[in-house]
């Protein structure tokens, strides 16, 4: 969630200030709902966007725009969601959500573009001890990556790392695998955004990215860790930051490149999304990144506070990007699904 959490927080108090109306407030307010267990089977519905900007265009530089949905649900647990991962047909997808809960379902699918969700299910993460991780204070899980020994997935506020072992993470048991005293100079609501884990022969069994880094504007932090269960911080690395933009996401395609999600939220700009694109095997310790820029969208564009991205290939062959925002359980933001296919 990060920042976005805190600006809407002073924004609630300057349009307290003009005197806002009351149903603006309760809106704002919906944000702070406490989370209410509502798990098991969703129903998930979804409004088609037509088009991405005003220009109609479908062709945005070296992105196509496939198609994108607006998802609703009358589940007041259905939103927050911070990462995700797709299964290689585009359909099959898994998510994870500010209040602790796994989001499971299917994307149906037209060609590439996505039409609906179908089969959705909230189901609470699991600690070690079998209790959910949201009762022990760890719910905000901001970041999930797959790995070929489970599921990883990036907490903030209580700053850690956790891996759900095996191929059935809903029922899985996590297990904290980089406690929070790595991460102890990244802000409390400004932890690790981004996941990713390398394929086999990399000498790094993971990588994250911090939202922001509290001790230089310029930098987004990021660090190298080896092994997986059990590993030490390997060496770190920062990615340019610019335009007062932070990390969200990222996500890892077949060719070795990786793509960085981020966000940007102020006042008088309002929202704004950007994706960039690096080498994974530019991203060793020392390394200053600064990457390709694929897209720069804003509150013109249809996006919500971005903050999920996950690759397949398409049917065609290109890497497909499936981004999904983060309304913050805000009557105020939407749940956005947007999908772009990679040209070149």
């Amino acid at each position: 969630m990060g920042n976005a959490r805190g600006i809407l927080t002073r924004l609630r108090r300057r349009l307290l200030a003009a005197g806002a109306g009351a149903c603006l407030m309760a809106g704002l307010s919906a944000m702070s709902l406490p989370a209410m267990a509502q798990v098991g089977p969703i129903v998930v519905e979804s409004q088609a966007i037509g088009r991405f900007d005003a220009s109609g265009n479908n062709r945005l530089g070296v992105l196509e725009f496939k198609g994108g949905l607006v998802l609703s649900s009358s589940s007041q647990d259905f939103g927050g969601i911070s990462g995700l991962s797709i299964a290689p047909d585009g359909a099959g997808f898994l998510a994870i959500t500010d209040r602790g809960n796994w989001l499971s379902g299917t994307i149906r699918q037209s060609g590439d573009a996505p039409i609906g969700m179908t089969g959705v299910t909230l189901t609470p993460m699991l600690g070690p001890n079998g209790r959910t991780l949201a009762s022990q204070g760890s719910g905000d899980a901001e970041s999930l990556t797959r790995s070929p020994e489970g599921y990883v997935v990036g907490v903030e506020r209580r700053h850690g790392i956790w891996l759900f072992p095996g191929d059935q993470p809903l029922t899985a048991r996590g297990e904290l695998i980089v406690p929070g005293g790595v991460f102890k100079a990244l802000g409390a609501n400004e932890g690790v955004e981004a996941l990713l884990v390398p394929p086999p022969g990399s000498p790094y069994a993971l990588i994250a990215v911090g939202e922001v880094d509290a001790g230089d504007p310029t930098s987004l932090p990021g660090f190298l860790f080896s092994p997986l269960r059990g590993g030490g911080l390997a060496g770190t690395f920062t990615i340019q930051r610019t335009d007062e933009f932070a990390a969200t996401d990222m996500a890892l395609a077949d060719d070795g490149r990786v793509y960085l999600l981020e966000r940007r939220y102020d006042m008088l700009r309002g929202v704004a999304m950007r994706i960039r694109r690096f080498a994974l095997a530019d991203i060793v310790p020392g390394a200053r990144l600064a990457g390709e820029v694929l897209i720069e969208a804003n509150r013109l564009a249809s996006i919500d506070n971005m903050e999920a991205i996950a690759v397949h290939r398409g049917i065609a062959g290109e890497v497909i990007l499936t981004l999904i925002s983060d309304n913050n359980f805000s009557l105020l933001q939407r749940t956005v699904l947007l999908r772009f296919a990679v040209l070149r």
